[in-house]
């Protein structure tokens, strides 16, 4: 079969379960089955499909109309123009998140030497991101997940990062050596639990222990903001992503806790609430 029939035929499958962006998935789906680029798809589109390489696609196609997310069989994501791996063991970086890393880039350009913690690191993104954009920045990244970290160190290798991230494994701040950090930046579960049945089938096939907040979805930004302060220096950050209708509640945590200051909060690209940032002080 030609390269362009089969690329229909898997379009019309998508579109007939109601995929979403069919087309595009189609598209990501071949190139990742025959190793070649995007531009070999709109060239060579009437080569012929050897038949194992026809089996495998339409193999890969099931699996996203089971639910599969399309990163978990490409096993790939870019996040701020950086490629990591990814599979059913971390939670797939999205581009709201690059709101949350470069809040953090802009904090670390005012700072000399900042050490920074990145809390519940899952694939390393965030970590990772800012070691490469930010030379002068110490990381730490910690995860309660060993197979998470053994995740987020590929991605540290893969990325030429390695050497400048210590990964820790620890159930928040459980581990984390006693010293003072500038910045602790986090993206942690903060779905209901009752709400996780309800999210799309590709999101309910990503790990829960990265997605559930527990029984008000607050559980973490309770237990961070709580001990955040002990291990921040003075005037330090603490920056977090929130869900979109969370920022008042959050503010209230962190209201309650009587040891933040200068507290503000930074909208998404589709102007909902996404980043939190307050700082330890009066």
């Amino acid at each position: 079969m030609k390269l362009k029939d089969l690329l229909n035929r898997a379009v019309y499958k998508l579109k007939s379960a109601k995929i979403e962006k069919p087309i595009l998935k189609a598209r990501m789906l071949m190139q990742y089955t025959i190793n070649k680029p995007r531009e070999y798809l709109i060239i060579y589109d009437q080569k012929e499909i050897t038949k194992e390489q026809e089996k495998e696609y339409m193999k890969n196609v099931e699996k996203l109309i089971s639910g599969v997310p399309i990163q978990h069989i490409t096993q790939a994501q870019e996040f701020m123009k950086l490629n990591f791996y990814v599979n059913e063991d971390v939670l797939i970086p999205r581009p709201d998140t690059e709101i949350l890393v470069e809040e953090v880039l802009s904090i670390t350009k005012r700072l000399t030497r900042p050490r920074i913690l990145d809390l519940c690191t899952g694939s390393g993104a965030i970590a990772i991101s800012i070691a490469k954009y930010a030379k002068n920045a110490i990381l730490y990244a910690s995860d309660i997940s060993k197979k998470a970290l053994k995740i987020a160190k590929k991605n540290a290798q893969n990325n030429d990062v390695y050497d400048r991230i210590q990964f820790i494994e620890s159930d928040l701040f459980e581990n984390i050596p006693k010293m003072k950090f500038d910045i602790i930046v986090t993206n942690p579960p903060y779905i209901r639990t009752v709400d996780i049945k309800k999210l799309q089938k590709e999101v309910q096939n990503e790990p829960k222990i990265a997605l559930d907040g527990g029984i008000d979805g607050y559980d973490f930004y309770r237990k961070i903001s709580g001990k955040a302060y002990d291990y921040l220096k003075y005037n330090g950050y603490l920056c977090m992503e929130i869900g979109y209708d969370q920022r008042e509640f959050v503010m209230d945590i962190l209201e309650y806790e009587k040891r933040y200051s200068k507290t503000y909060c930074k909208k998404d690209l589709y102007d909902n609430d996404r980043i939190i940032v307050t700082r330890v002080g009066d």
